[in-house]
């Protein structure tokens, strides 16, 4: 099966300038290619990944891909996708990005061997270009009705654009051109919002190395589906926000549960476009998510292969660990205290500072009870557990055998509610 067959099969292919001639130029040749991601925050998250992994998908098939870091771009913002204006961020808040965005990058594509991955940042080109030279030497090559015709930009007419964003496809056209014809860059690649970034860059190629095709070197562009999921949300969006790459933001517990919480009607969609697994097993795991879906085979295939591939087989290890001491496949006291910070992120506890609390007074200064009686009750009635051992222990007191790694104590009370102590002593 070519590269081309394969992403056709796995729906990674929403547009092609031209498909046809894309496939005869990867088949006779090493082909180098570039998406680009804008320092927009001081993180990448779960969304961009379907673009890291297609330029993953042709490195892997023997093409070079060159990952552009938007330093210049960025500090103007893209219209594509939003009904209002971008904030602009400080240039050194947009270089700040710009180092953590590489960072992550890097850990994902090769920058080793005959086909490395180059990283580019489009702000050594733009950033010392002066305003007279970029409106003559590249601004003349646009007409504002073919800006205005341009969906993103067509979309914001009414609500209003600044110039400023306005101008943004100019600037990737510019990338396009500059990667092109310094770098021998034939392929951009991004998501479907930016088709028309895409084919404007294609445009200034034309314009600046002759209309006959015959006379330069062929360029395309291609766009990957936006990700939804069936209810026509968009993948990634959490009732807390994103979900970041950045363990420090989304810990590999978090991101792994996200995973394993996706829908029947999704899982097959996302195991195509986010992991490398063979689509003779994803047809496979279709048939399981049917015939067994309690099971949720597809599910933990998902959350094995992206947790790893984005953290590594140790946090996976830990992801795994969290999730079957919470769910009742393991025992708390088996965490280490690092798993226990990512699986009670979020918990409600209290820092003491003592050698020992009566457990009665624990339950009240957790929050655990509103009060003495209701706490002695809890405990009597077998509602109160430490490390999930059940206590009903009146005169019990918390101590140094329940803490775990010398650092933590977990208290549930009833079925769901947890309560993290950490013994600063």
């Amino acid at each position: 099966m070519t590269l081309m067959e394969d992403l056709q099969q796995r729906g990674l292919i929403n547009q092609a300038t031209d498909e046809k001639g894309l496939k005869e130029l990867l088949e006779k040749e090493q082909v180098k290619l570039y998406c680009g991601f804008d320092p927009t925050g001081d993180s990448l998250h779960i969304g961009h990944l379907i673009t890291i992994i297609t330029l993953r998908r042709f490195q892997l098939a023997g093409h070079q891909p060159f990952p552009l870091v938007g330093g210049a771009t960025g500090l103007i913002g893209d219209p594509s996708g939003k009904n209002a204006e971008r904030t602009l961020n400080e240039q050194s808040v947009v270089e700040g990005f710009s180092d953590k965005i590489r960072s992550q990058l890097e850990k994902h594509l090769d920058f080793t061997g005959e086909n490395k991955a180059v990283l580019m940042n489009n702000y050594d080109w733009i950033g010392q270009m002066t305003v007279v030279d970029f409106l003559r030497d590249t601004g003349k090559h646009f007409s504002v009705n073919y800006m205005l015709a341009k969906e993103s930009v067509e979309a914001r007419i009414q609500s209003g654009i600044s110039f400023t964003e306005f101008s943004y496809q100019i600037l990737q056209s510019l990338d396009f051109h500059h990667l092109y014809k310094e770098h021998g860059v034939k392929l951009q690649i991004g998501g479907s919002d930016q088709w028309g970034n895409i084919t404007a860059g294609l445009e200034l190629i034309r314009r600046m190395h002759g209309a006959d095709e015959e006379e330069r070197e062929p360029a395309f562009g291609f766009t990957i589906p936006l990700v939804t999921k069936a209810d026509g949300q968009k993948f990634g969006k959490t009732e807390g926000g994103a979900v970041w790459l950045d363990p420090e933001k989304t810990s590999p517990y978090e991101f792994y549960q996200f995973l394993l919480n996706t829908d029947d009607q999704d899982v097959i969609k996302f195991l195509k476009f986010f992991t490398f697994v063979e689509l003779a097993e994803i047809e496979e795991l279709e048939d399981e998510v049917k015939e067994r879906p309690h099971e949720r085979a597809a599910q933990r295939r998902l959350a094995e292969e992206l947790t790893r591939f984005v953290h590594g087989e140790e946090a996976l290890q830990q992801a795994q660990n969290i999730s079957a001491a919470l769910f009742g496949k393991g025992e708390l006291t088996e965490l280490t205290a690092s798993e226990i910070e990512q699986g009670f992120k979020d918990v409600p506890g209290v820092t003491l500072s003592v050698e020992e609390i009566p457990l009665v007074d624990l339950l009240i200064e957790t929050g655990a009870a509103p009060s003495k009686r209701q706490a002695r009750e809890d405990i009597q009635n077998g509602a109160v557990y430490l490390n999930g051992g059940r206590c009903q222990e009146l005169d019990k007191s918390v101590g140094k055998t329940e803490k775990i790694e010398d650092t933590f104590t977990i208290l549930r009370r009833g079925k769901k509610k947890f309560f993290l102590i950490r013994w600063a002593g």
